[in-house]
């Protein structure tokens, strides 16, 4: 007997596409989705072969947004979706906490000092220090406010020596 697929509902079919979408590698943190960062905010069937997306960036004027719309485009079409709308939402912003925690392993694991969590009251508090990713040392000294991108800071532990990015709370 010969079974035919059935096509997915359009429910199943949005999920399979958000996390299609989801899976796509940041462009300046290869080592983490934007589901992990935190910056795809939704996806929308908007009609037979189209559908909208929404992505947060990190900062306003985030230079990646970019890259991410055109790589959220390319896997879609790839999936037989002739248009798709990639739509940047500045609203609610994006913080560090939207991070999910396996981003936060994996920026670790890669050698870059995660965020800390801000919570609901605002900005960490002072007391707490950065731990170094490499020896796990909380002591260490901010060398530059901004490092390879604008989200992360440069510091070096004073334990190890070692140089580190930190992607900074927001």
């Amino acid at each position: 007997m010969v079974t035919v697929p059935t096509p997915l509902d359009p429910t199943a079919l949005e999920q399979r596409l958000l996390e299609l979408a989801g899976a796509v590698p940041d462009p300046e943190l290869p080592v983490l989705t934007l589901a992990e960062l935190g910056v795809l905010r939704g996806l929308q069937l908007t009609g037979p072969g189209r559908v909208e997306v929404e992505l947060t960036p990190t900062y306003t004027g985030c230079p990646a947004i970019e890259a991410m719309s055109a790589d959220i485009e390319r896997v879609l079409h790839g999936q037989g979706i002739p248009e798709v709308e990639v739509r940047t939402v500045l609203a609610p912003a994006w913080s560090t906490d939207d991070i999910t925690a396996e981003g936060r392993r994996k920026l670790a694991e890669f050698g870059v000092a995660p965020p800390r969590p801000t919570g609901p009251d605002g900005p960490v508090p002072v007391a707490l220090g950065i731990r170094c990713p490499h020896c796990g040392s909380t002591d260490t000294t901010l060398l530059s406010r901004f490092s390879s991108t604008a989200c992360k800071a440069l510091r070096r532990c004073e334990a190890c020596r070692e140089p580190f990015d930190h992607f900074k709370e927001l």
